[in-house]
Parts: C-alpha cells; structure tokens; sequence
C-alpha cells in the first residue's frame, strides 16, 4: 500500500537494522534491540531488487497446510480450522524470507476482510501512492451490496470476527520483541489502516477501525510488559549500586544499564506507534456516523484504561467516554457504561476517577430513565459500583431518582434499582451489630425489615408492594424469608426503648409479608413482569417446597394469633385471610396441628360475624374453599364448620327477609342493615360454595320483585340479590352441565334464566346507577352463557337453556351503552378528584367491554356495533382499544357484515352533521374532517392483503355508493344529491380495492349519474370528481390484480403488455368464488350485464393531476381507461346529447390526450432520476454532506465550559516527543466526515491533547 517514494519521508527511523535471525530471542535478550549503524537508507525500489516475491516455502505466497493449497490468508482465517498461532508463525517466517511479499500478503488480507474482490498486485505496491491504491481498491468494491464479513449475520462471520481480533493480537505478541521495531512492517501497516479508516466506504472504515483498535490494544500489552520490565530493571539497578563497593559487580551495574536504556527506547518506540494509531485513527473515528464504528473505539479505550491505567486512566482519554455518554445511539451508549463498569470496579482505580464521576455524574443519573432499557440497567448498575465506591459521591436526590424504578414494570430495571436500593440502605453493618441475635424483634433482620417498611410507606405507592418484593428479591431473598422476625415485630411486645410500630407500618409489614410468601410458591414475578412462568429446575423445585414446608409450619401456629390481634381491621385481615391458600394442607396432619387448625377456623368463623366489607368476606370464602379439599384429611373437619356457619346465616336471611318483606310495615334501618349483611355473607359464599342446596333462588327473585313493584328497595340490597342471584343460576348451570340432572332441572332452570334476564332488563331503567351498572353487566353475562354458544363441546342436550335477546331488548341494551359510557369526563359529576376519574373511567369500560363481548359471540346483530364504532376517534384516549378490537374479531367472523356495519356507522355520522349543519355545509369543517378521517382510520384496519378482504370492501363501496345518490337533490332537478358529499369519504376505501373491482366500482357508479352529472364541473360535485378519480388511479395497474400476483416475477415489460386484454381475463375459480353469495352475484353482474355509457373523464384538478402523474406508466393513458365501447348499449336519451356534444367531446378528448402525453414525459423523467438516485444510494459510498448521527453529545456551551473546567486536555501521560526519524502524525489526511455531526462545536474547540 505504501509507494516507495513515500517510505523515505513517512518511516524514515534511523538507528535499527531490518530483523534479526531469530525473532524469538531467548528471554534475557528478547527487549534489546539488534545493533545499530549509521548507514544510509535504502527505497523501498531499492530494497526489493534481488527479492523473491513469490516467498520461500510458500506457493504463490499461500499456505499449503493440511491439504488445503492457495489459500490467502483471509481464507484461512475465515474458515479456522488453524490454530492462530501456527499460521502467525508462518507468516512470520514468510516475513523473515522476504518481507516485502509478506507485508503484501498482509496488506490484502485486511483488503479482504472488508469484502473488497480486488487485491493489492506487487506493481502497485511500489509504484502507486496509498491514495491512490484506495482509491483503487474503492473501485473495486460491489456497490449493489452493502455487506461485508464485519456486517454480515451468521455463525462463520462472527466467528470471523473473533478470529480476526485474535489474528492481530497474537501477531503483535510473537512480533513484540524485534519485528515490530524494524521500522517497516508497524510503519507500512498503521500508516495503511490509517488511510482505509480515513475512507468513505463504509466497509473499509468499519474494518480498519476494528483491525487499528485491536492492533492499539496489542500495543498497549507490549507497552505494560516493557514498563514491568524497567521498573524490574530499575529495581535490580538500584539494589546492586546499594551494596558495598566490595561486593558491587560494576559489569552487572553498566548490563542493568544497558538493558534499561534499550527498555526505554523500544517504549518510545510504542508510544509513538499508539500515539499514531490514537490521533490517526480513534479521534476521527469515535464520532463516526456508523454507531458500530463508534462502539469499536469506546470499547476498546475502555480496555487500555483498565489494562494500562497508569498511562490511559486520566481525563485526557475519560473526557471521550464521557462525551459519547450523550451519544443518541442506545448501543453506543451502552457500550460507554461497561467501559466505565470495568473501571469502577476496581477499588484501586476510584481514586483516579474523582473528576471524572463530579463532571459526568449527572449524565449517568439521567441515563438511569433512558428509552432504551438495556442502558438503564446498565447505568444503574454504573451507580451501584459508583456507591460502593464511597458513600458522599451521589446525593440524596440522585439517590432518590433510582429508589422509584424498584416499581418499574420492566423487571431488569426493577432488580437493578432493587440492588442499588439494597447497597445503599441495608449492606452497612455498624459494630454494634455484631452481638445482635439471629432471631427475634433485635436481630439485624428485624432492623432492615423496618427499614423496609419505611420505604414502602415513603414512597407512597402502597398498592405496588409485590413490585417492591419482586424487585428485591434476587438481592435480598434472605431478608424476605426471615418469617420469623416479621411475625416476632407483630406479635412481641417492644423492648424498653424500642419504638413500636405504627399502625400503618403494621399494615405494610403484613402486605409485604403476604408478597414474599406468594413471591416464594409461585416463584415468578408478579402480573406486568415477565412473561408466563418459567419451567424450575430440579435445584429450584426442592427449594420451593422446602419452603412451602416451612411457610406452612410458621403460619399454621401464628396465623390464628395474628388474625386475634387484628380482627377488627378489614386491610390486615384481608391480608392474612390469603395465607392459607399457600399451606401445605398435609402438615396440618403430618405436623400434628390440628388445634391452630380448629383455631384457625374458630378465628375466620369469628371475622365473618364481625365483617361486612366484601373483600374481606371473599377473603374468608376463599380461605374455606382452599382448606375444604377432599384429597386431605382435614376436609370433614373444615366442612362441617363451613355448613354450620352457612347454615346459621341461610336460616338467619330467612327470617330476617319475612320480617323485612312483611306487609303494612315499613322496615327500619336495623332491619335493612340484617338483611343487607346476610346477604352480603351468602352472596360472598356462594362466589366459591355450591349453595343451590338451600334453594335461595325462591327468596332473592322475591325480594327483587317487591324491590321492583315499590320501587323504595335500598340499591345495596338490590345489587347484592342480582348478585347472588346469578351466583344460583350458575351453579344450577354447572349441576345440569355434568348430566347428572333430571328433565325438570333443566325446565326449572331454563324458567328461571328468562325471569332472572326480564328482572335485569327491568331494572336497567332503575333512578339508582349502581342497580342499573350492575343488572347491565350481569344480564350481559347471562346472555353471553346461556346463548349458542352453550351448546359446544357436545353439550347439544342443553339448547332448551338458549336465550336470544329480541329487538326490544337489543335496543335496550345499545342505548344504554350509548348513555352511560360515550359521556365526556366533565359531564360526570360524581367524579371530582383524579382518582374518582379513574375509577369511573374503568367502570364505564368494563360496561362497554361487557356489551362488544355480545358483539364478538353474535348474541346482538353486528349491526348494533355502528353506534359503537362511530365513537372510534371522539373517544379514542378511553375506549380506542375495546373498539379496534371489536371490530378486528367482527371481522374475523363475517368480513362482509363487518364492512357494511363499518360504513353504516360513517353514514349514521353524516345524517347526524347533516341534521345539525344542513345540507349546504362546508367539507373543510371539523364535522365532515372527523368523519373523513374515521374513514381513514376504518380503512387502515383491513390490512394489506386485498384479496382477503375483496368482497368486504367491494359491498362497503356499493352500500356507500347507493346511500350517496339515495336521497334527491333539496334544490331541485339539475343539482347534486343531498348525500353526494359523502363520496369524499367512501374515496378513503378506494385505494383498498383491486384493479378490476375499481372497473366495477366505476362501472357501478355510472348506473346513479346521469350524463348531466359527468359534466359538472362546480364545487358541490367535486366529491363527485374526486371519487371518480380515486376508481380511476390505478385501474390498469397489474400489479394490484389477482393474475399478476400470481406472476409478479414476470418482467415490467410484459405485464404492460397485456393491459389491454386485462377486461378479457377470467380469474381462477379459486379466487372468484366470493364467501358471500350475493356479493359474488353482484359483482360479476355488474361486470357481465349491458351499462350505460361510460362517461368522459372528469377534468381534474391541478393537484390530481400532479399526483396521478406519478402513478400512471408511459404506456397507460386516460383514453385507456375510459375508451368507448363499441358494444355499449345506449340509451335513447344518452344517444341525443352524445349527438349534440359531439365536437365539443372530441375537442376535449384531443386536449386531455396532449395532458395525457405531456404527464408521461414528466413521468419518464421523475423514473430516470428515482433510478439514478437508487442506484447511487445502493452502494457502499456514503454522502458525507448529510450525517446520520445528529449533535447528541452536550446540551449547551456553557455546560461544556464547566464540564471542561479544571480537567487536563493538554497533553497524555504517554504522548512523548516521537523519534527524529518518524514523522509527525499531525500530518495525517483531515477527516472526511463533519464533527458537527455528533457533538457541539464547543466541544470540538477543547484541546484534545
């Protein structure tokens, strides 16, 4: 690469003779370097006189190893099945017999590994400048592929990689003690992996930035070892001169010497070469614009400040890291954190780094928020090793940034900010901590399970504790596990002095409690974390049941005594109600604690006496339903227990419900809360108990009918009947289900589903929005189970249970939805506060997710989903996603029905902006906009596939077509129809049809116009034009019809070809047989059936023009699509004006052809462009006017001033002055690439060295 000429004056080193016989010398000699003369310096034309190019031992300077001949070095390389070491060693032999055939040979390998085809011949290497030959090379280079081993996937190029980075390092190793001070092969190969990463070709700097970082970091291996050997030197040195004179041996004193002095030589000779490498190489390329490039560089300053930190760890090369920190590449970034990672690591290398972590500790905080979560982890982690580093460094705020991301629903994120959290609150072990006990309310677990609940209860997100749990738990399971101090804080008595806990620390301890449990038996994360449960190993398995073992022993003794001391709480009994459902129910036998198992009982019997709330209520039903399992024991034990208490509330409800629904007496408020608790206790049971024994279905559709008759029932006891109600009717479904039941259960049943559904519709019209939400959602249900859908699965001897809502009812249903969920939030008065919104929001949500279920299963006509489909854009922030999912599973059952529900929604909206607007309204108002764009949007949601949704979309044109010209025009004859306006918005469906159903369309569209019609030119008929226009774009197009699909890899020029018998074509009968009868009939009798004439093109607008223009081929035309047929059947009518306007037509018919030809001109010309420009952006070169990385390094100039403040950019430790012989490396070529591109000016004006 180096011409001969260019040698003399760029590695002209004087003092060292070529190579010595043995460049592996043995160790007491292998740092001296061979003996200097002072003769003058041959060329390089000069030194190969007399040379064997072809090499000694080598066929034509390939390896012939193990059978495999002429193969180039990359070849080798490429497939490894060499050892490094071995084909290093024969290149160095090779470079020994002849160094300039050899040095060529390396030269192409690094040709070669950036996938350039052409090679370096020995004409050019001693002829052509090392421009010149990149140039060359650049040439050479396949443009229309933008690959190159680096860029290229799979395993053989990253193994490539690898074998890459190891090639160099391991020839700088064996090279290390004479070769790589012989002034010509270092010189020759940085001087060319310097002018290849000045290169545009992306290949070329891509690889040679890799081959000059790794050849760097080889340097800087050397650089160590030779400092390790003067400072052993020295120390030799020094202990010899300090012995007596008598025992001084003078000719070690001048050998000690001698060898330092070489020492120190050949470590200005390596600094020298890094110093070329770093200013030739790293400081254009770590702002290049490819990121991967970027990578390359930051990772590799990150291993020389680890391996040589003397040298390299200082702000000189810090400042680079923490530039690119701001770089907008997410990978770059990352790559920036585990440099600084390795760093911090060190204990030894914190000291070094104080100015670094004050100038850019700000940066790392903020990258804790990063989009990208891979750098997130990573600079949490950062901040992790920067607080084990020293406590003062980061702030309380700092701190405080990372405590909230223990919430995170991204579980890395999550565990990361935990660890950081568990370091900074709970590693720190003062003295007094070491007589502490290992149990009990003093033990040093008790002290951080405290701190724990502080935080929880600082943080204020009380309702996340299982994130908290899950976050510290790779970290801190210990901790979590320690049942024995959690129990010992609520149940023991404080020592004296010892503060107790608070109420609401109480609180929080029991639920984080409740969370490590179920954290500990289920063992995944909790919902929002991670994905499914992962399959446990045999080691994990046996942990998890030893400690359900261990739960179940703890818990079975406390849980009755924490349940005595907290019965009158509803939070904390709803937490410790939970507990049982993680027992291993056999311990209770096996253990002998049958006592805390009846105490335990005895406790939960006594909380359902005590409680009305809900929660709690389904808290102790779910705890009998888990101890009540038949494959134990203790089932007979928990069952008569549970039929007592059941027994003793039913009897109680009973007698209560006579006294309250008594005639002539009016219930007071006792009475009203006895029965409103009974019931709220059976209807809590009946959730998970089969009741049905009790017949309790007589007793609540009794007191909804006096409920309804008077119209004075309290809406609790109202919502709680319906309830429990439904609860009856379900398990009565179950019983007859299993097949066991007689033929009057079934009648029995199916009687009561239709009262209980009149019951609910009945009181939907309630004054009360909670009985009126509550009978909705559950005559919803009800309707979806008992509808057709009942009967799958074999169950066919269920269909007398079907129950299908009547019009009536359907209407009933739609119109609540349309009155109680499509409210604006300001509307709602009874929401105030955020959290009010909330809740409110979330229930109007499930109340239309209930209803588009009845959609989806085709309980309700899917036509009823117009009115639901409409609200699509107005409400798309709350109810966007229900919606759009309706409508994706409406489609997925009838493609046809879904279409025209879609376009009836769009005519619903117009009628209505016609009834507010009138008919001469303005098409630019937000109205007629809104419903526009809901077109778009509906027509986003058929996809790309046009054959699937073909007679979807074909019927939505026809219904929209037909509904345009239904009504009469309001100004008389001679105007457009009242609804032409709503072509505009059908046009939006236009671009989903294919070719030849837009030839349908268009032939379907002419059946509704009058030739009148096709010559208006005014404003009120341009929805009119404009959709015309949109049949029209496109329509001889191949490319969008079913044959052409079919042969899409048939050249341009023979699908133009048979344009014009595309009318003739007969699709395959696979693909013209249509899901629907009638839309199949009614698109091949619109094409097959005599028309009127197809009417002269519509003038069109400049716009249009401009843009069909682009879309039309040369060879297509206007006349093309609207040619006269011959065989057209006329009118009368139609005849007489085609008569009348004769010249006028051909006049215009002239004029629109000249357009026609002038647009193909254009066309041509745009094409030829497009083509160049593509064939031009294809390749490899890159335009260096545009850079792709944009100014993402610093915020402000006057930041940089304070960033740069008081940081030493002057010089590096290891930049001496280079040897007289070698020149000076600022001279090397400018950058190619603009600075600007990745960080500010006023960071490019700080002096780099």
């Amino acid at each position: 690469m180096i011409a001969a000429q260019d040698l003399q004056s760029d590695f002209n080193q004087e003092g060292h003779s070529w190579l010595s016989d043995n460049d592996l010398e043995d160790p007491e000699g292998r740092n001296a370097k061979p003996g200097k003369g002072k003769k003058g310096k041959k060329t390089l034309g000069e030194k190969m006189k007399g040379s064997d190019v072809k090499g000694q031992g080598r066929l034509n300077g390939h390896h012939q190893e193990n059978g495999i001949e002429n193969l180039s070095l990359f070849e080798i390389v490429k497939l490894g099945k060499s050892a490094t070491q071995s084909v290093v060693d024969d290149w160095i032999e090779s470079y020994k017999a002849d160094k300039d055939s050899a040095l060529l040979e390396l030269i192409n390998f690094f040709i070669h590994c950036s996938g350039c085809r052409g090679a370096v011949s020995f004409e050019m290497f001693r002829s052509m400048q090392n421009s010149e030959i990149i140039r060359k090379m650049t040439e050479e280079f396949d443009e229309d592929s933008g690959d190159y081993p680096l860029a290229m996937s799979g395993p053989i190029w990253k193994k490539f990689k690898v074998s890459l980075c190891e090639f160099i390092a391991v020839l700088i190793r064996q090279c290390q003690y004479s070769i790589i001070y012989d002034e010509y092969m270092m010189d020759t190969l940085i001087s060319l992996l310097t002018g290849l990463s000045d290169s545009q070709v992306r290949a070329f700097r891509h690889t040679s930035t890799l081959a000059a970082m790794k050849l760097m970091t080889a340097l800087v291996n050397v650089a160590l070892n030779l400092s390790i050997n003067m400072d052993n030197t020295q120390r030799q040195y020094e202990t010899e001169r300090n012995k007596s004179i008598g025992k001084r041996a003078n000719e070690r004193l001048e050998l000690l010497l001698q060898k330092r002095k070489e020492l120190q030589e050949n470590q200005d000779e390596i600094e020298n070469m890094m110093n070329a490498i770093f200013k030739g190489v790293f400081i254009h390329r770590y702002r290049d614009v490819i990121a991967e490039i970027r990578v390359v560089c930051i990772e590799e300053i990150g291993v020389w400040m680890k391996m040589y930190s003397d040298a390299f760890l200082n702000d000189s090369y810090l400042k680079y890291v923490g530039w690119t920190m701001y770089d907008k590449q997410g990978e770059v970034r990352l790559k920036c954190l585990t440099a600084l990672q390795g760093l911090y690591y060190s204990r030894e290398l914190n000291a070094r780094l104080e100015l670094f972590t004050s100038r850019f500790k700000d940066r790392i905080v903020s990258m804790t928020l990063d989009k990208e979560y891979d750098v997130a982890v990573q600079a949490i982690k950062l901040l992790t090793l920067v607080l084990q580093s020293s406590d003062e460094v980061l702030t309380a705020e700092d701190c405080e940034s990372v405590y909230h991301l223990v919430y995170s629903a991204h579980r890395p994120v999550a565990v990361a900010a935990g660890e950081f959290l568990y370091k900074k609150l709970f590693s720190h072990h003062g003295p007094e901590d070491e007589g502490r006990p290992r149990r009990g309310r003093q033990c040093l677990n008790a002290s951080l399970i405290r701190t724990t609940v502080l935080f929880f209860l600082e943080s204020e997100l009380h309702e996340h504790g299982a994130y908290l749990v899950d976050s510290l738990w790779d970290c801190a399971s210990e901790l979590l596990k320690d049942w024995e101090s959690m129990i010992s804080l609520l149940l023991d008595d404080p020592f004296p002095g010892e503060e107790a806990l608070t109420d609401d620390q109480e609180a929080a301890l029991i639920e984080i409690m409740l969370c490590a449990v179920r954290q500990t038996c289920e063992c995944h994360p909790p919902i929002g974390r991670g994905t499914g449960r992962r399959v446990l190993t045999a080691k994990e398995k046996k942990t998890q049941l030893d400690d359900l073992t261990k739960i179940t022993e703890t818990f079975a003794v406390a849980l009755p005594l924490l349940l005595a001391k907290y019965s009158v709480d509803p939070e904390k009994v709803t937490n410790l109600l939970q507990f049982p459902q993680y027992f291993d129910l056999e311990i209770y036998t096996t253990g002998r604690l049958e006592k805390h198992l009846d105490a335990l009982l005895r406790q939960v019997h006594d909380v359902v006496e005590k409680h009305t709330d809900t929660d709690v209520l389904e808290a102790c039903s779910m705890t009998f339903q888990a101890l009540c399992n038949e494959e134990f024991t203790i089932y007979n034990r928990v069952d008569i227990v549970r039929s007592q208490m059941l027994d003793e509330q039913i009897d109680k409800f009973h007698h209560l419900l006579e006294d309250f629904l008594q005639e002539g007496e009016e219930p007071d408020e006792d009475d009203t809360y006895q029965v409103l608790s009974t019931l709220k206790r059976i209807t809590a049971f009946h959730n998970a108990h089969d009741l049905t024994k009790w017949d309790l279905f007589t007793s609540n559709y009794r007191l909804l009918n006096t409920g309804l008759q008077n119209g004075d029932m309290p809406e609790q006891i109202v919502a709680h009947a319906l309830q429990c109600a439904h609860y009856i009717i379900l398990w009565h479904l179950a019983k007859v289900s299993e097949g066991s039941s007689t033929k009057d259960d079934l009648v029995l049943l199916r009687r009561q589903v239709r009262a209980f559904c009149m019951m609910c519709q009945s009181y939907m019209s309630s004054i009360s929005t909670t009985v009126k939400e509550q009978a909705f959602t559950i005559l919803c249900d009800a309707l979806l189970i008992f509808s057709y859908q009942i009967l799958s699965s074999g169950r066919e001897a269920l269909e007398p249970l079907v129950f299908s809502p009547d019009a009536s009812l359907q209407s009933e249903l739609l119109n609540f939805i349309l009155d109680h969920v499509f409210v604006d939030q300001d509307e709602d008065s009874s929401t105030e506060d955020e959290a009010g919104k909330i809740e409110a929001l979330h229930k109007r949500r499930n109340l239309l997710a209930a209803f588009c279920k009845l959609i989806i299963y085709n309980v309700v006509e899917m036509k009823t989903g117009a009115d639901i489909f409409k609200q699509y854009m107005r409400y798309y922030n709350d109810y966007g996603d229900i919606i759009k999912e309706t409508m994706s599973k409406t489609r997925q059952i009838d493609k046809i029905q879904c279409a025209k529900t879609l376009i009836l929604s769009l005519q619903q909206l117009f009628n209505e902006m016609l009834n507010d607007l009138g008919c001469n309204f303005d098409r630019s108002s937000s109205a007629f906009c809104g419903i526009k764009e809901l077109a778009r949007r509906f027509s986003l949601t058929f996809g790309l596939d046009q054959i699937k949704t073909r007679e979807a979309i074909a019927m939505l044109h026809k219904d929209g077509i037909e509904f345009a010209f239904k009504e009469p025009s309001p100004q008389g004859e001679g105007g457009p129809p009242l609804n032409l306006a709503f072509l505009d918005i059908l046009s939006e469906f236009s671009s989903k049809l294919l070719r030849q159903d837009k030839k349908t369309v268009h032939l379907y569209l002419e059946r509704f116009m009058t030739f009148q019609m096709a010559l208006q030119r005014d404003d009120c008929w341009l929805p009119l034009i404009s959709y015309r226009n949109s049949l029209q774009a496109g329509a001889d197009d191949d490319t969008l019809s079913v044959i052409s699909g079919m042969s899409s890899r048939s050249s341009a020029r023979s699908r133009r070809s048979k344009t014009t018998t595309a009318s003739k074509r007969k699709l395959p009968e696979e693909e013209s047989s249509c899901s629907s009868s009638d839309v199949s009939a009614w698109v091949h009798h619109v094409q097959s059936a005599p028309h009127t004439p197809v009417m002269m093109s519509s003038p069109h607008i400049v716009s249009t023009v401009l843009r069909d223009a682009k879309k039309l081929c040369p060879e297509q035309g206007y006349m093309g699509i609207y040619s006269m047929s011959n065989e057209t059947q006329h009118t009368p009518l139609q005849q007489l004006h085609q008569h009348m306007d004769y010249n006028s037509q051909v006049t215009w018919m002239i004029t629109q052809k000249q357009q026609q030809e002038r647009a193909n001109m254009q066309y041509s010309k745009m094409r030829g462009h497009i083509q160049h420009a593509v064939r031009r952006g294809s390749g490899l070169m890159e335009d260096d006017e545009e850079p792709i990385v944009e100014d993402v390094m610093m915020s402000s100039e006057e930041r940089l001033d304070d960033l740069n403040e008081g940081m030493d950019f002057d010089t590096m430790d290891i930049d001496l002055p280079p040897s007289k012989n070698r020149r000076e490396r600022t001279e090397l070529k400018p950058d190619y690439f603009d600075p600007a591109s990745i960080m500010d000016d006023s960071v490019l004006n700080v002096s780099m060295f």
